[in-house]
């Protein structure tokens, strides 16, 4: 097993959490564009779960474009602003004031 299973499997990672990070924020807000990003994050968690498959049994570099490719497609979904003055912390866990 290689060094670059490690990496896929940390990128898998990091599209579920930004996946997580999303539905928390939706579920604080409403807002549409997190709701869009929620939806979507399933699909592109999906494919980093295939990412990761092709890493583990067959094309090492294929599946790590793949998963760089679930990364790169699930942040261009249009957010709207939801931080002004909010600190690193605080972004990290999607913490935002509640509009419900």
């Amino acid at each position: 097993m290689s060094y670059l299973v490690y990496i896929a499997v940390f990128g898998g990672i990091v599209v579920f959490y930004l996946w997580l990070r999303d539905v928390r924020i939706f579920y604080l807000t409403g807002l549409p564009g997190y709701r869009k990003a929620s939806y979507q994050g399933v699909i592109w968690g999906a494919v980093a779960l295939f990412g990761i498959a092709l890493t583990i049994y067959t094309l090492e570099l294929v599946g790590l474009g793949v998963i760089l490719a679930a990364l790169y497609l699930q942040g261009r979904v249009k957010r709207e602003k939801i931080w002004k003055e909010e600190g690193t912390w605080e972004r990290m866990t999607g913490r935002v004031r509640s509009s419900r």
